[in-house]
């Protein structure tokens, strides 16, 4: 098995390292200093008199500082160490490193301690592709400083690594020749800074001698006051408020500020996903409503700044449609592969729509509806202007980047993801059936707006003829009457694509499901092909391409479990959504820390513990918000009006739920639950 990964993050700066608190490449993974999709260390490893050096434990004290507790020799060796060596690894606005040599003995003792230094300045989609770029190197012993730089054009990116006590500094790294009392220690500060140049760069570069402490103190009240205004969760089931607290601690560490934008916003996860991703942040923020409602607003400013404009077949865009992705990396830049922004999904925009409909109803802040309606008439528009390929009044994708946009634009964006029960795929363009809910909903939506904040009731009556036709039209054309579920996509022909697969949860949290078919449809997602035990497959087991590590195949994602509860509570399936919320809380507690981002989907019996994908993303925005997601629809809650409306339906084994400070448009409010269980045993008593 691979070694262990360690990692520091704060937003889009992060480092990965082994457990030693070394860095040094590997071709599948993204180990190193990365800030904005481009790797600034490289390698960085730690010697001791030529020697590498092994852990002996190590403190994860947050999400941006560790400790490496470290020993020369072998492990058969460490009761007879006669030094230490302490690694104190921070990361802000720039990479932050203290070693700390402990002599243990009771003689002097000198020790070289060397750290080799040096960047290749990989944009994070290479990884797995590594090439060689011209690098150039300047020494600077007089300045105590090594300098890494590479330039293409104005694309500039620099690192600069300094140290706080004198130095040999050569182009491979800094040595220290030092000399320890008996019980004495030596230390030095590392600091890494990045500079991005060009136009658009932005200098990086962090205070020398305030960084260390100043900084991190900071970080530590940021922290603070994030946990602060959320909402007090009180459980009675053990290690629920943990999992909580971890989870809002995780949305906080994946918050990054995009260049020239003064506001924070959610990024993916952690390493693949490291920068704004639309589909991500919109679902994040709808997860979080009730938690942390302040990521909506920047997010929804910064999407519609980034709306489409124009039709770019280069980067899938088109007037009115939402970004899917924003990078910063070289390949991004000069198009080596897919732009730095990238418009290729079709979800992305109906569910701009959504997201700003749900938030006035939390928060009633009229002002940004009003201030966003531009920017949500146009997304409106795109559905059926650019949605609507075929002209059956359905949403359908097909890129127009034929060299390397994405070819499935909807969540399920693998390759392979949209085929039938006997794995075949269709032609394009594909209309998946989750779309037709998203916009469904956002049309339902985007009528109230337009009725009660744009002062336009007759688009607002337009838009509500739209969605029931579509309604209507839907549940004739997508349902399978033998099967009876909806199929996952049609073709361009109208032929149903006829595989049984996660997405029909979708379609009840959009509410598109006709009533008398809601019970059947939680029934497939429950029923043993959905549910592994831990949660709903994306792909149902006993059809052909079915695979349990396959990410949209038969892997169990939590974002897409969360949608799923609150749509079965949406139709009042309480029971169902309860068995699905017990799922995922117990993998999420069964593995600890923060919850991955997919889980294979074998069966719980089989192998009695999640099984964590090796391309899954830990820590991952809406896998964490998906906890919160699912601890509020166990809740039932739901903004009325100027109230908050508490309607639970807690599953055994959860005890008693309190939710304290729930900020909306009424203040703050509170709301209380038992599990069933729990109440019979209280009614006994």
């Amino acid at each position: 098995m691979k070694q262990e990964l360690v990692h520091v993050i704060a937003g889009n700066l992060f480092a990965i390292s082994d457990a030693q608190g070394d860095i040094e490449v590997d071709p599948q993974t993204p180990v190193g200093l990365f800030a904005y999709d481009t790797r600034f260390l490289s390698h960085w490893v730690l010697r001791i008199d030529g020697e590498r050096i092994n852990a002996l434990a190590r403190d994860d004290l947050t999400y941006f500082e560790t400790r490496f507790f470290l020993v020369p020799g072998a492990a058969s060796h460490y009761v007879d160490a006669d030094m230490s060596i302490i690694r104190h690894r921070s990361i802000h606005d720039c990479f932050h490193e203290n070693i700390t040599v402990l002599n243990h003995s009771s003689q002097p003792a000198e020790y070289t301690v060397r750290v080799e230094m040096a960047s290749d300045f990989t944009d994070i989609v290479e990884v797995g592709q590594l090439r060689q770029r011209a690098v150039e190197v300047t020494a600077d012993p007089a300045g105590q400083r090594l300098v890494l730089r590479y330039q293409r054009d104005r694309f500039v990116r620099e690192t600069t690594v300094r140290s706080t006590v004198p130095a040999e500094v050569d182009e491979q790294g800094m040595t220290f020749r030092i000399r320890i009392a008996p019980e004495g220690k030596w230390e030095t500060d590392l600091h890494v800074s990045v500079t991005m140049g060009g136009e658009e760069g932005r200098d990086l570069r962090a205070d020398l001698q305030s960084h260390q402490q100043t900084v991190r103190t900071g970080m530590r009240e940021d922290l603070a006051q994030w946990l602060d205004r959320a909402p007090q969760l009180v459980a009675e089931r053990s290690g629920l408020e943990e999992l909580y607290h971890g989870s809002l601690a995780d949305l906080e560490a994946l918050r990054y500020k995009p260049l020239s934008y003064r506001e924070r916003v959610p990024i993916g996860g952690l390493p693949w996903a490291m920068g704004l991703c639309g589909r991500d942040a919109i679902i994040t923020c709808f997860q979080t409503m009730a938690f942390t409602p302040e990521l909506t607003p920047a997010t929804l400013r910064m999407l519609a700044l980034m709306q489409g404009g124009q039709l770019d077949d280069a980067l899938d865009e088109e007037p009115g449609k939402i970004l899917a992705q924003l990078r910063y990396g070289e390949t991004g830049t000069f198009s080596d592969r897919t732009s730095a922004l990238y418009y290729g999904a079709a979800d992305t925009t109906p569910l701009f729509v959504v997201l700003l409909d749900e938030y006035e109803r939390w928060s009633g802040d009229a002002d940004l509806v009003r201030e966003l309606r531009h920017p949500a008439r146009m997304a409106l528009d795109w559905i059926d202007e650019y949605g609507d390929l075929t002209g059956d009044g359905y949403l359908r994708y097909q890129r127009r980047n034929e060299r390397d946009g994405t070819i499935n634009q909807c969540w399920k964006d693998s390759p392979d993801a949209i085929v039938d029960a006997q794995g075949r795929q269709s032609a394009f363009p594909r209309a998946t059936c989750e779309l037709q809910g998203y916009a469904y909903d956002a049309k339902r939506r985007g009528a109230r707006l337009a009725r009660e904040f744009w002062g336009d009731p007759a688009y607002a009556d337009r838009l509500e003829r739209e969605a029931a036709a579509l309604k209507e039209r839907f549940n004739r054309d997508f349902w399978l009457p033998q099967r009876e579920y909806y199929a996952l996509a049609l073709d361009p022909y109208g032929e149903p694509v006829d595989a049984l697969a996660s997405n029909i949860g979708h379609l009840l949290w959009s509410g598109i499901v006709a009533d008398d078919r809601a019970e059947t449809v939680a029934e497939h997602l429950v029923g043993p092909r959905l549910f592994s035990g831990w949660g709903v497959r994306t792909f149902a087991a006993g059809q052909r391409t079915y695979n349990p590590v396959g990410a949209h195949l038969g892997a169990v994602w939590p974002s897409d479990n969360a949608l799923i509860a609150a749509g079965l509570r949406r139709y009042r399936l309480d029971a169902q959504a309860a068995r699905i919320a017990a799922g995922i809380f117990d993998m999420a507690q069964t593995l600890g820390g923060a919850p991955p981002g997919v889980i294979a989907g074998y069966e719980r019996s089989l192998t009695t513990y999640p099984v964590q994908l090796t391309t899954s993303c830990r820590p991952q925005a809406w896998a964490s918000g998906a906890l919160l997601m699912l601890l509020g629809t166990m809740l039932g809650l739901r903004p009325t009006g100027d109230n908050l409306l508490v309607n639970p339906a807690v599953p055994e084994g959860f005890g008693r739920l309190e939710l304290l400070d729930i900020p909306g448009r009424w203040g703050h409010s509170d709301a209380y639950a038992r599990d069933r269980s729990t109440e019979r045993r209280r009614r006994l008593r």
